[in-house]
């Protein structure tokens, strides 16, 4: 098996469940703008997407007014940080014992979202993960220019650890575009997984290496 390095894991419905809150509260501001959509549209086209970025998209898609996404996007995020003091966040099943395993082999873990950071801050407060315990380090769409599937995150995470090969990085996440951002940054390793915003079926169309249920069954093959 390659001999992985580094791990890249999407955050929301990869390594933590947070119950779709993101996508609800982005559905609900969408039509609360005077649009209509349905849950099953935003996960569909919105998964795993910059915020801004996915709300201007699915604007598109429905011949709304992409105008309209700045002002979408500030409610959104208003709703979200409300949302989020509320919410029960725990990790997806068997996920901390499989990051202190993967530490504890001496493999670096970063966590990677589309979120901005002070929302994937406070996701980490919830769950009480800490840096250099339940993962090395945490990139988000703050820190780079080009968000997924863009592989700047990636490109980010392996100029911090030293890592030159990207044969040497595994990249997991729920949706479509964590596959992209992990085929872009020529990972040896990509993995979708079930745990979180999309089906099988969307999954396969990005041909990831893998597919599992959740993440902590990628312990196997490292």
């Amino acid at each position: 098996m390659k001999n992985i390095e580094l791990l890249v894991l999407d955050m929301a419905g990869t390594t933590i469940d947070e119950d779709n809150v993101v996508y609800k509260t982005l559905t609900e501001a969408v039509n609360n703008h005077g649009y209509h959509v349905t849950l099953e549209n935003v996960l569909s086209s919105c998964a795993g997407m910059e915020k801004l970025e996915a709300i201007t998209s699915l604007l598109k898609e429905i011949n709304g007014s992409e105008e309209d996404a700045p002002v979408i996007f500030e409610n959104f995020s208003e709703q979200l940080r409300v949302a989020y003091q509320k919410l029960e966040v725990k990790p997806i099943n068997g996920t901390e014992a499989f990051l202190l395993k993967m530490k504890s082999q001496n493999k670096k873990v970063v966590l990677n979202t589309g979120y901005t950071s002070e929302i994937a801050q406070q996701l980490l407060d919830k769950l009480q993960w800490k840096e250099n315990v339940h993962f090395d380090a945490l990139i988000t769409a703050d820190d780079v220019s080009e968000s997924r599937p863009s592989p700047d995150m990636i490109n980010l995470a392996m100029k911090k650890f030293n890592i030159v090969e990207a044969s040497r990085v595994l990249k997991a996440g729920d949706s479509v575009i964590d596959i992209e951002e992990g085929k872009n940054a020529g990972c040896g390793l990509t993995i979708a997984v079930l745990s979180g915003a999309q089906s099988r079926a969307e999954l396969e169309k990005a041909h990831p290496d893998y597919i599992f249920n959740t993440i902590s069954e990628a312990e196997d093959l490292l």
